[in-house]
C-alpha cells in the first residue's frame, strides 16, 4: 500500500449519485455511482485514508412517496426511518461499486457503511422555520387535510404548482457512532453520515428519538472531518471551482478563498443558499477550526487534479 497522505473526508453531491437526465431509478443510480467510485478509488490509490459522506435528498423523497402511496396497505413510515432506509441502499450501492473499482486497481481495501445517527438540538431555530421540501406534490385541499391529520408543515411551491411537505434542516451537533467510525477508519473506507445522518434528539434519560428533519450533508461532513481530525475536507459538486458573480458576464472562478474573503462574499450574497452557500460555509468552518489545514471544493471529475493542486477552489485560513 502507498504511504498515507493523511485523512480525507469526501462529501458527494447529488450529481455523484444520480444523473439529471433520464428516469431516477435504482438501476440508473447504480450506473452513476460506478463512475463516482472510480474517482474515489483513484483518491485511495494516491494514499489517502478515506471516509465518504453522501446526500439523499431525491432518494429519501422517493421513499416517502412510496410509503405514502402504500398507506392503505401498510402504515406509512416515520421520516427518520425513511432517512435510515436511504442510508442503507445508497451505502450498499457505494460499497458494491467502490469494492469493484478498488479491486480493479489491485487495492483490496474493505468498504463498510455505518448507519449513522446525528444529534441535533431540539431548540435549533430551524425547527421553527422548516424549509426543506420532501416527497410528492399535493393539492391545497390535500395539504390542509395532511396538516390537520398528521401535523405536517405544508408550503406551496408556486414555481412548479402544488403543495409539498417541508421539514427542518438543523445543524449537526454530535455524531453518535463516531467512536465506531474512528475504530473502522484505519483498515476500511467508511461510508458514514449518509444524507447528513439520521437526525435524532437526545432526551434527558439518554435515549435517542428520531425527528422529521434533513441535515445538510456538507455540514455533517465538516463535523466528521473535525472529529476525526482529517487533513482535508473535500466537497464535490457539479462545478470545477467556486465562482463569484456566477452565471453572469462578470463571473470569476476562484482558485483560492480565505476566511476573510469568504465572509465578504457571503455578506454580498454571492453564494446561493440552496447550493454553494452551505458548501462554502462548511469549508470555512473546517479551516477556522484547523488553521493549518485546507478544504477543497471542486467537481467530481476533477477531484484527483484538485488534490494535486491543479484545479478546484482551495479554502484556507488566510
Amino acid at each position: 500500500m502507498s504511504e498515507s497522505k493523511g485523512k480525507i473526508v469526501i462529501a458527494l453531491g447529488g450529481n455523484a449519485l444520480q444523473s439529471g437526465k433520464g428516469p431516477a431509478t435504482a438501476e440508473a443510480q447504480l450506473e452513476v455511482v460506478k463512475n463516482t467510485c472510480e474517482r474515489v478509488a483513484a483518491i485511495s490509490g494516491m494514499g489517502y485514508e478515506i471516509a465518504v459522506v453522501h446526500g439523499n435528498g431525491p432518494q429519501v423523497g422517493r421513499i416517502v412517496m412510496a410509503s405514502e402511496a402504500a398507506k392503505d396497505v401498510t402504515p406509512s413510515m416515520p421520516f427518520d426511518v425513511c432517512g435510515a432506509m436511504s442510508q442503507g441502499y445508497i451505502g450498499y450501492h457505494i460499497q458494491q461499486c467502490l469494492r469493484y473499482a478498488l479491486n480493479k486497481e489491485n487495492r483490496h481495501v474493505p468498504v463498510v457503511t455505518v448507519a449513522t445517527q446525528v444529534v441535533v438540538d431540539e431548540n435549533d431555530p430551524a425547527f421553527q422555520n422548516p424549509t426543506k421540501p420532501i416527497g410528492p406534490f399535493y393539492t391545497e385541499e390535500e395539504a390542509k387535510v395532511l396538516e390537520q391529520e398528521k401535523g405536517w408543515t405544508m408550503k406551496e411551491d408556486t414555481a412548479r404548482g402544488g403543495w409539498r411537505r417541508v421539514v427542518a434542516s438543523p445543524k449537526p451537533v454530535r455524531i453518535v457512532e463516531i467512536d465506531s467510525v474512528k475504530q473502522l477508519w484505519e483498515d476500511n473506507i467508511v461510508i458514514t453520515c449518509g444524507g447528513g445522518g439520521i437526525p435524532v434528539i437526545e432526551k434527558m434519560d439518554g435515549h435517542m428519538e428520531g425527528v422529521a428533519a434533513v441535515i445538510d450533508k456538507d455540514f455533517a461532513a465538516e463535523l466528521l472531518a473535525e472529529q476525526v481530525r482529517a487533513d482535508v475536507l473535500m466537497i464535490l459538486t457539479e462545478v470545477e471551482k467556486v465562482a463569484i458573480n456566477f452565471n453572469t458576464p462578470e463571473q470569476k472562478d476562484l482558485d483560492h478563498l480565505t476566511l476573510l474573503d469568504g465572509v465578504k462574499y457571503i455578506e454580498e450574497g454571492q453564494f446561493p443558499a440552496g447550493s454553494m452557500l452551505p458548501k462554502v460555509e462548511a469549508a470555512m468552518k473546517f479551516v477556522r477550526q484547523f488553521p493549518s489545514k485546507k478544504a477543497i471544493i471542486t467537481s467530481l471529475d476533477k477531484a484527483v487534479e484538485a488534490l494535486n493542486g491543479e484545479t478546484g477552489t482551495v479554502i484556507t485560513f488566510n
